[in-house]
């Protein structure tokens, strides 16, 4: 599944009864221009290293893998804003890493018997790709942006046309001249706009110039399913340097996922219902991803907001995996808990999106789904 690729090898991840350590580090400089995750990373390693026994195998794995995510952060590029390092500190080495153009929320370190995906999951699923097409009646730049950085940029230039002071019929085939002009510069500007969504899987489109004029022509000439990718309409000019177009264009983004996450918990309400195709609350949604029915998993965007009945969760678990305790998460652990929301999501699930209002979950424990089907004995009673 597209969505969930990046998480492939950390999904094969099966515990071995070592340490796993998975690290979130915001690497962008403080306000004096430097960066200082070091001396957070420096403490967590002491710390954790201090409670191993110095002399066993153990320690040695555990050294080794820090000394790997020392070597990586030795040598990353200094635009980095963020990374994702995860390391395993037993015997089979396994080592992987994420960088970012934007920076993680805030420095983690955590020790598990496997990777804490739900930082990665969340940080990618809050930085989607998408395109911005900006053009006037001439000129036009098509972007596309991901995670804070610009990854493509084609320009379009054609010839400027100017009105001509001319009257009566001559005025009126030069009109026709121009207009049929800007029709084909606006036919030239979607075309590469569309092979730019099509081989770039984009799902969503911001449109930026003048509603009045070039707007208009650009979505005349748009097939519907493009037009259904467009997630707003900036009046700016063309020429916006790229950090504003980057900035507008992915608040526009933010706001538009917004109202579509309320417009999603208002559908997921309407059909949380006995046979319905609606389910909330961790243990409810928890079965019903086990049992792989999940099309949608609703998870709110922070961690602490995610409540639910740990006896609830633990029969849930018992009932869909028996004998194999050591094998899913423990109820008592929050955060390995929503990983195994967010692995089963990314094993039999359509999509995971993180819901960043957090009054639309708060009622049903921050946790819902939409079913492709319902079954009995996960009905929302």
């Amino acid at each position: 599944m597209n969505q969930f690729n990046f998480l492939n090898k950390l999904l094969d991840i099966e515990p071995d009864g070592s340490p796993f350590l998975s690290v979130y580090l915001n690497t962008e400089p403080n306000e004096t221009g430097k960066k200082d995750f070091d001396i957070f990373l420096r403490k967590q390693i002491s710390e954790h290293g201090a409670v191993i026994d110095p002399t066993s195998d153990e320690k040695k794995h555990f050294d080794a893998a820090a000394d790997r995510i020392n070597d990586f952060l030795g040598k990353i590029d200094a635009s980095i804003r963020g990374v994702a390092i995860f390391a395993s500190a037993g015997p089979n080495g396994f080592f992987d890493t994420f960088e970012f153009q934007v920076p993680v929320e805030e420095n983690n370190f955590f020790s598990f018997d496997k990777p804490h995906i739900y930082p990665l999951v969340r940080l990618m699923e809050q930085h989607p790709t998408f395109a911005v097409a900006a053009a006037d009646t001439n000129s036009a730049f098509v972007y596309t942006f991901r995670r804070g950085r610009v990854l493509g940029k084609d320009e379009i230039q054609n010839v400027k046309t100017n009105r001509s002071e001319v009257g009566g019929w001559s005025q009126m085939r030069y009109q026709r001249h121009i207009d049929n002009f800007h029709q084909q510069h606006a036919k030239e500007v979607v075309g590469e706009l569309e092979k730019l969504v099509r081989d770039e899987r984009t799902e969503t489109v911001v449109i930026v110039g003048d509603s009045t004029v070039i707007v208009p022509m650009l979505l005349a000439e748009m097939s519907q399913e493009l037009k259904e990718k467009i997630a707003a309409t900036l009046s700016m000019n063309v020429n916006t340097p790229e950090h504003e177009l980057l900035e507008a264009a992915d608040q526009a983004v933010r706001d538009h996922d917004a109202a579509g996450d309320k417009e999603r918990i208002e559908y997921l309400f309407e059909h949380n219902y006995d046979d319905g195709i609606g389910v909330v609350g961790v243990d409810k949604t928890l079965a019903a991803l086990l049992n792989g029915q999940v099309q949608e998993l609703y998870v709110t965007a922070n961690l602490d907001d995610i409540t639910y009945d740990r006896d609830s969760v633990r029969n849930v678990l018992t009932d869909y995996a028996p004998g194999t305790d050591g094998e899913v998460a423990d109820a008592a652990e929050r955060a390995m808990l929503v990983d195994e929301l967010i692995k089963q999501a990314a094993r039999s699930a359509d999509k995971v999106r993180f819901i960043e209002d957090p009054h639309l979950l708060k009622t049903v424990g921050g946790v819902g789904a939409i079913l492709r089907y319902q079954a009995k004995g996960v009905s929302s009673v």
